[in-house]
């Protein structure tokens, strides 16, 4: 009994300990970047994360996101919160300067067809790749087997089941394309099959 109550004490003195550490990290992140971020991300370091995966430098992941097995990242890279990488059905490789926004999954495994069969079937399993310069929406799944091209954007809340060319735009569920991009006096411009046409480098009005 009196062991329980130590124990119970001592747990109690390290909750506090924690927690008036995060609202600390948390006001001085308010202060100095105007955000408010879950424990595990205000207390991690992004680019030190990254670094111990082995990935390239600059790039960064948040801690809230989920690494399993073999997963390859470039330079400056941004992974963001809630991602989850599921390398473990062959390899995931992401190239540089690639922004993979909150909550995407990236598969290279399902288990569709042994559910299906009653298990009878195999998992299915198949490497990612995404090349560099290349934009995934926010809530976007990227099933296995999937190429994504160099310079491509896929829309938030889309299902990519299918390679996509390099410089191209795809959105829905199925994802198919919705446009191109193109290079206007140096700049990316997204130009849409429907004939609109957004400089993404543009404030917003």
């Amino acid at each position: 009994m009196v062991q329980h109550w130590i124990d119970a004490t001592l747990n109690d003195t390290f909750a506090t300990k924690l927690k008036k550490a995060y609202e600390l990290r948390d006001a001085e992140l308010m202060s100095d970047f105007g955000r408010s971020l879950p424990m595990q991300d205000a207390m991690d370091d992004r680019w030190s994360r990254a670094k111990r995966l082995g990935f390239g430098t600059g790039t960064s992941i948040y801690n809230s996101a989920v690494v399993f097995q073999s997963v390859r990242v470039g330079r400056e890279t941004w992974i963001g919160p809630y991602v989850l990488l599921d390398g473990s059905g062959g390899g995931i490789e992401i190239g540089d300067t690639c922004s993979i926004s909150a909550s995407v999954h990236i598969y290279t495994h399902d288990t569709i067809g042994w559910a299906l069969s009653g298990g009878k079937r195999a998992t299915r399993k198949a490497p990612v790749k995404i090349g560099s310069c290349t934009y995934i929406g926010s809530q976007s799944v990227i099933g296995a087997g999937v190429k994504i091209g160099t310079r491509c954007v896929v829309s938030a809340n889309s299902f990519v089941n299918h390679e996509v060319p390099d410089s191209t735009i795809v959105g829905g569920n199925p994802a198919r394309r919705i446009g191109i991009v193109e290079f206007r006096d140096g700049e990316p411009v997204l130009v849409f099959d429907n004939g609109s046409v957004t400089a993404v480098t543009a404030e917003l009005e």
